[in-house]
């Protein structure tokens, strides 16, 4: 028995813009893997698991557009113009991005430049890759006993916009970074400045679900310098606040877990 009857019909000269999850193809969905089987072309960006790749029809031609912070990387309206000119043809276009397309996944720039060429498409949510990699390792974004808010952010803005950090950390709601080891420096100090403590919880997954994963547990002052000495790299999640030590308390049962550094 196959699942496609659960899928929509994926038609010619449309785009499906999909998310792959954290990394694990089992975290993906049913109409992800029937995106892939259908599709002609398959868009994907950097953090797109290989393994997820492997699952596209033999027919389907792979496109790589992935941006990496720091390296040479394909502009984003270069990306969109591509989506629009595989559409025309008349292609089944698949724009497969890591976690969810629409957290920090740039989708909706995707999707409000495909509405403006008259290009059909359709959504296709994901497990975001933030809330995933955390909740692997045994850490919830919330618990009724810690938090009822918790703050989404990424340290890789655009170029004329900057977070306030130090205002994010006054609401006091546990705060769950993508993209940011590159700025950790500056993140830490705004929040140490709106009223965090050095010593707040904190804990970061590097390559959430794959077999590279790591995790390092440690506290808020700690994370620039450990940034710094590459024991946590990118592509990571990081998690600060009242959230960050729950794994403490349930790891011994916990099955998830892969290679640990404890710092």
């Amino acid at each position: 028995m196959t699942l496609d009857h659960l899928t929509p019909p994926f038609e010619p000269g449309t785009v499906w813009l999909a998310g792959a999850g954290p990394g694990d193809p089992g975290l993906i969905t049913i109409h992800t893997v029937n995106a892939l089987r259908r599709a002609d072309v398959i868009v994907y960006d950097a953090l797109v698991d290989k393994r997820i790749l492997d699952l596209a029809a033999p027919t389907a031609s792979l496109e790589y557009a992935g941006k990496r912070g720091g390296k040479p990387s394909p502009a984003q309206r270069d990306i969109s113009e591509r989506l629009i000119e595989l559409a025309r043809a008349g292609k089944r276009v698949l724009r497969l991005k890591g976690g969810d397309p629409f957290v920090f996944g740039r989708g909706g720039e995707e999707a409000l430049t495909l509405t403006s060429a008259d290009v059909r498409f359709r959504i296709i949510p994901g497990v975001s890759s933030g809330l995933a990699g955390i909740a692997v390792h045994g850490i919830p974004a919330t618990t009724r006993d810690t938090n009822h808010a918790v703050v989404l952010a990424t340290g890789h803005a655009a170029d004329d916009q900057t977070l306030e950090w130090a205002a994010l950390a006054r609401t006091g709601a546990p705060i769950v970074l993508y993209m940011a080891v590159a700025k950790m420096p500056t993140i830490v100090k705004g929040l140490i400045e709106g009223g965090l403590s050095p010593d707040t919880a904190a804990i970061a997954v590097h390559a959430a679900t794959t077999e590279g994963e790591q995790v390092v547990e440690t506290t808020l002052a700690e994370l620039p310098g450990l940034a710094a000495d590459g024991a946590i790299r990118s592509p990571a999640v990081v998690a600060i606040g009242a959230i960050a030590d729950f794994r403490a308390r349930i790891v011994s049962h916990l099955l998830c877990q892969r290679s640990e550094t404890d710092a």
